[in-house]
């Protein structure tokens, strides 16, 4: 039976909650090591997904239901821990604003994607919005570049966009091994689980490893699992298999509001006028492109 709209809406604003929190987390783990290197961001990725999969684990008691959807499962975990591994470090490079901003593009790679891979062809009205959201993608790695927060802007920036475009990837796998058989619950412990195996060996792989940081590091991961991972993704997850994903990246663009409006809460950081205007022209192009692919 298909959850009521009231229902869908209320998890869907409970995700965002969550999600918001995210990069807040990292910056917030970030000072509390004082290690900004790719080592120490591939740590909080693993981390996130490892403690995430651990808090799930004892669901494996059972074993899936169905076994059509877990290649599309561990294909999205695969995904998910590209996303993660590219956005986290993005955060060690540019502005809460512009990665958020950027890694929240979702609904312009969906449109994409499911045009490649499905034969969805998209409206003229979509093709403009996707136009236009990539050209306020160029504005925000511009204005990030020329005076932007961060040590490397414009790497930032692109880590943030494959971020978005892995994210896009992992949803819609995700939406398949929903559709083949696989409960909420059975999907994310695969998932989550396939990411966290993939993330844990890389930090010895770039010289670090997981001790020797302050307790409140690995309180900030803790959290980072609990919130914007098990709250935040599984209820898109979930929503993925009732709504088109498409509307449910939408949704997601409601991330960079919060979280740049904690960052100028928490860290007094506010972007310059060419990033704001950049992000305000990328969700203009990210609503046309949603408008005309529900056409």
């Amino acid at each position: 039976m298909r959850p009521s709209g009231l229902k869908i809406a209320s998890v869907v604003l409970l995700g965002i909650f969550a999600i918001s929190f995210g990069s807040i987390l990292v910056r917030l783990a970030l000072a509390a090591s004082g290690d900004s290197s790719l080592a120490f961001s591939l740590v909080m990725s693993a981390g996130r997904m490892g403690l995430a999969a651990l808090l799930l684990a004892p669901g494996w008691r059972t074993l899936p239901r169905s076994r059509a959807g877990l290649p599309y499962a561990l294909a999205a975990g695969g995904f998910l821990a590209l996303h993660f591994a590219f956005w986290i470090t993005s955060l060690s490079y540019t502005s809460v604003a512009a990665s958020t901003a950027l890694v929240t593009t979702n609904p312009v790679w969906v449109t994409l994607f499911g045009w490649l891979f499905f034969k969805e062809i998209p409206s003229g009205l979509t093709l403009l919005g996707v136009g236009i959201a990539l050209l306020g993608g160029l504005l925000i790695g511009l204005g990030d570049a020329q005076g932007g927060s961060g040590s490397n802007p414009l790497l930032g920036d692109i880590l943030a966009l494959l971020g978005a475009v892995a994210a896009s990837l992992y949803f819609l796998l995700g939406r398949e091994a929903q559709r083949r058989g696989l409960s909420i619950l059975e999907y994310v412990r695969l998932a989550y689980t396939a990411a966290a195996l993939l993330l844990l060996p890389l930090p010895y792989l770039f010289g670090g490893g997981y001790g020797g940081y302050p307790l409140a590091v690995y309180g900030y991961i803790l959290l980072m699992a609990l919130l914007p991972q098990l709250v935040g993704h599984t209820s898109f997850n979930w929503a993925t298999r009732h709504i088109p994903p498409v509307l449910v990246t939408l949704a997601i663009l409601f991330e960079p509001v919060g979280a740049s409006l904690l960052a100028f809460l928490l860290f007094g950081e506010l972007p310059g006028v060419q990033v704001l205007l950049g992000a305000l022209v990328l969700l203009l192009g990210v609503g046309l492109a949603v408008v005309g692919g529900r056409r």
